[in-house]
C-alpha cells in the first residue's frame, strides 16, 4: 500500500521551500514532509505493548534540504512568527544526547543515530509547518521522521516500504527517547510514517503488526473534530516519565515484557498481583487495549456511530485511573457531550494539549457553538477546532515552485 505524500504540495512544503531559498539563495535539492497524527482510541498502552489506532492529519511538517560534501549539519527553522530561527552549525561525529536543546535537538537526534548506523553526510535543512505545537498532535515525532527520510535521501537511500518504514519509526523513536530525552513509545512516529489515507492504523506495538483499517467518517455523516485547548502539553514537563515507570515497573513485577498479553477477563488477578499504587494505571492499559479491539471490530463493520461510547470511556479512564487529563480537556469533552457529540476523550500524553469529538455533521455548529461559549464563561482561551481527516503518511513532496 502507498504511504507516501500526496503528490499534491502541502502548504508546509512550500513554506519550507521558499524559507530555504531565503536562507540560501538557491532552490533545495528536495523537501520531505511528515505529518501529526490524532489517535483515535489507544493512549498510553503504546510503551507496554498494547494497541493503539491513530491516523495522520494534513497538518505536516516539512523539511527542505540542500546536501553537503561534509559532515555539517545546519539548521534553520521558520517560527510561528514567520521569522527564521538558525541553530548554531554542528558536525554530525559531535553530536551527544543533550546539545543542542530545544527544537534544534529533534533534528540532531536524528542525524544522531543514522551516524550509529553509518550515515553521517552533511546537509543543510530549513524547515516549515503548520502541525500546532503543544497540542498533542504529534510536532515532535512529524519534526523528526521528516528529517529521518531529508537524512536519508541524502546518504543514497531511496523511498521506504512499508516494513523499512516501521523501521525508521524505531529510529525516530530511538532519538526522542535517548538525545532529547523524552520516553515516548513508538505510537507518533508509526503513525507519522505508516499511516494511509482514508485509513487509520491498527498497530500492536508487542508484536509490530500492523493493519489499515478504512475509516471514512465524512461517509456516515460524521466529523472527528479536533479541539486544541491550547493548554500546552509538553512531555518533558509533565508526569509522561513518572507514568511510564510506573508501568515499566508493574510490568517486571508481573514477570511481562507486555501487557497487551492480558484481556479484560484476566484483570482481577493481574491487579490483585500489584502494589496498590500500580492498580489503576494497570487497570487503564488493560482496559484501554480492550478498547482498541472494540473500536476496530466496529469499524470493520461500518458502524462508525456506535463507537462514541469507547471514546467516552476511555477519557474517562485517562481521567481517572491514569491521571493525565487537565481541566481544560474534561471540559471539552464534558461540552461537546451535553451538546450532542456521540463520544469524546482526550487524545496524546495529556496533561493540556487537545481533545477529539465524534459529532454528527447536524450537530457540529450546536457543538462549536458550546465549546467557544463554555471556554469564555471559563474565562479561557477560545479552543481552535477543526476536523481531523485521516490522511497519508509522510514522503518526499512534489517539485515545489
Amino acid at each position: 500500500m502507498n504511504n507516501t505524500a500526496p503528490p499534491e504540495t502541502s502548504d508546509a512544503a512550500r513554506l519550507a521551500a521558499a524559507s530555504f531559498r531565503a536562507v540560501h539563495g538557491e532552490a533545495p535539492e528536495g523537501v520531505w514532509a511528515a505529518p501529526g497524527r490524532v489517535n483515535l482510541v489507544g493512549e498510553h498502552t503504546d510503551y507496554s505493548g498494547g494497541y493503539v489506532l491513530p491516523f495522520a492529519l494534513p497538518h505536516r511538517t516539512a523539511v527542505a534540504a540542500r546536501f553537503r560534501d561534509d559532515t555539517t549539519l545546519t539548521v534553520a527553522t521558520l517560527g510561528s512568527d514567520r521569522r527564521i530561527q538558525h541553530a548554531p552549525p554542528m558536525r554530525v561525529p559531535d553530536l551527544t544526547p543533550g546539545t543542542p536543546t530545544g527544537w534544534a535537538a529533534y533534528v540532531a537526534g536524528v542525524a544522531w543515530v543514522l551516524r550509529e548506523l553509518g550515515m553521517s553526510r552533511g546537509a543543510d535543512l530549513v524547515l516549515a509547518g503548520d502541525v500546532p505545537t503543544g497540542a498533542g498532535l504529534s510536532s515532535s515525532a512529524a519534526l523528526e521522521c521528516a528529517t529521518a527520510l531529508a537524512l536519508l535521501a541524502g546518504n543514497g537511500h531511496g523511498d521506504p516500504d512499508d516494513d523499512e518504514r516501521a523501521t525508521i519509526a524505531g529510529w525516530a523513536q530511538r532519538a526522542e527517547n535517548e538525545f532529547v530525552g523524552v520516553p515516548t513509545g513508538v505510537l507518533d512516529q508509526t503513525a507519522s510514517l505508516c499511516c494511509v489515507g482514508g485509513h487509520v492504523l491498527f498497530l500492536d506495538t508487542g508484536s509490530g503488526r500492523r493493519e489499515q483499517v478504512p475509516f471514512d467518517a465524512a461517509a456516515t455523516g460524521l466529523t472527528v473534530l479536533v479541539i486544541d485547548t491550547r493548554a500546552r502539553h509538553r512531555h518533558s514537563e509533565s508526569g509522561y516519565a513518572d507514568r511510564r515507570r510506573s508501568i515499566d515497573h508493574a510490568m517486571r513485577l508481573l514477570g511481562t515484557g507486555s501487557l497487551g498479553e492480558f484481556d479484560r477477563p484476566r484483570l482481577p488477578d493481574v491487579l490483585a498481583a500489584l502494589p496498590e499504587e500500580s492498580r489503576p494505571l494497570v487497570r487503564h492499559v488493560v482496559t484501554e487495549n480492550a478498547r482498541v479491539l472494540s473500536v476496530v471490530r466496529l469499524l470493520r463493520q461500518g458502524r462508525y456511530a456506535d463507537i462514541g461510547s469507547a471514546l467516552d470511556a476511555s477519557h474517562d479512564s485517562l481521567r481517572d485511573d491514569f491521571r493525565v487529563s487537565s481541566p481544560e480537556l474534561d471540559l471539552a469533552v464534558d461540552l461537546v457531550r451535553s451538546a450532542g457529540a456521540l463520544g469524546a476523550r482526550m487524545t496524546g500524553g495529556g496533561f493540556g494539549g487537545s481533545a477529539i469529538a465524534l459529532v454528527p455533521d447536524d450537530a457540529r455548529a450546536s457543538v462549536e457553538s458550546a465549546l467557544r461559549r463554555g471556554f469564555r464563561d471559563a474565562r479561557l482561551r477560545p479552543p481552535r477546532l477543526f476536523p481531523a481527516v485521516p490522511s497519508p503518511g509522510a514522503g518526499r513532496c512534489a517539485a515545489t515552485p
